[in-house]
């Protein structure tokens, strides 16, 4: 039965790391051939990194033991992050690049007086695991809060111009296989930020519907454009 669980686990989870690594490939793909970011932002995928670098710490084993799934998926998320990153900051114009910068200078040293917080002050994994854990919830549910914005947008302009289907289905996907993860075992940091990603992506998944219609289909092909 536990080796059934494990099993299932693995699945998901490698599931998971697929889906969230394509989300924003389509943006990217886009970027690569125009050679211009245009006005695509780059918050997204800079929460999203410090996402995965909260969730590789809360991974290894001075923090919460037998994660090695999870070390292994988000490690190979921050991979896709730097990579979509470097993109953007060979692509972005010179202001569009100082601003990543100092946004990844912020990040680094965020994440040293975290490590070194816990580490230094806390002595238990099961209390590390706790204060980690509270810090991923709380940067997790800001980054699948971030389309909030654009739904706002969608209701106001009565157009999903800027909230593609595939990158609403993707997020809603995201949210579904970690929530489904958290429940083998029972993991509550894992549920609360990604059960929240997965109403938020059902949420933006019912606006589409509602507004597609009145949406031009140019409109409703284009990519999220956002101020830089």
């Amino acid at each position: 039965m536990i080796m059934n669980q494990i099993i299932i686990r693995n699945i998901i989870g490698i599931i998971g790391i697929c889906n969230s690594s394509m989300i924003y490939r389509p943006t990217y793909i886009q970027i690569i051939k125009s050679k211009d970011v245009k006005k695509f932002s780059p918050i997204p995928y800079l929460a999203t990194l410090l996402n995965c670098l909260l969730w590789f710490f809360y991974g290894l084993p001075i923090v919460h033991p037998n994660s090695l799934l999870v070390i292994t998926i988000n490690g190979i998320g921050i991979a896709f992050e730097v990579f979509y990153l470097t993109v953007f900051l060979i692509y972005a114009a010179r202001q569009g690049r100082l601003k990543v910068m100092k946004l990844l200078a912020l990040e680094t040293v965020f994440m040293i007086v975290v490590v070194t917080s816990v580490l230094l002050l806390i002595h238990t994994t099961t209390k590390r695991s706790l204060v980690v854990g509270i810090l991923c919830i709380i940067f997790g549910t800001c980054m699948y809060a971030s389309p909030l914005v654009v739904m706002k947008l969608v209701i106001q302009t009565k157009s999903v111009e800027f909230m593609p289907f595939t990158l609403s289905l993707a997020s809603f996907l995201n949210g579904v296989c970690w929530t489904s993860y958290g429940f083998l075992p029972f993991d509550i940091n894992l549920l609360v930020p990604n059960g929240l990603g997965t109403l938020f992506g059902l949420a933006q998944l019912v606006l589409y519907a509602c507004y597609f219609k009145s949406t031009s289909k140019k409109d409703a092909r284009a990519e999220v454009e956002l101020p830089v």
